[in-house]
């Protein structure tokens, strides 16, 4: 709530604000090198360490991963985090 002046000699009034929901973002990546299950939980949990993530679903047989986060996360972050877990991030899947 805001309370506004109605002038000298008269009440405040309340008047309600509303926010704005913060922005989200789900980005689908191509990685490459991963083979199995343990690829799949290195990578997520190099991921899910970005802040911000919200939660991260890797697939190895497809080769990707997907990355929900509170705000939209910046490339070279989500690649470095990648990198250090062993594989390539090749980019945002088609």
């Amino acid at each position: 709530m805001v309370w506004l002046s109605a002038g000298p000699g008269r009440t405040l009034a309340a008047v309600p604000t509303f926010r704005r929901p913060p922005m989200s973002s789900t980005i689908t990546y191509t990685v490459t090198g991963m083979s199995c299950g343990h690829c799949e939980s290195s990578v997520s949990k190099e991921l899910s360490a970005l802040a911000g993530v919200t939660e991260v679903s890797a697939d190895a047989k497809a080769g990707t991963v997907t990355v929900s986060a509170a705000a939209p996360l910046d490339e070279e972050q989500v690649r470095a985090a990648v990198d250090e877990a062993g594989y390539e991030l090749v980019g945002r899947a088609a």
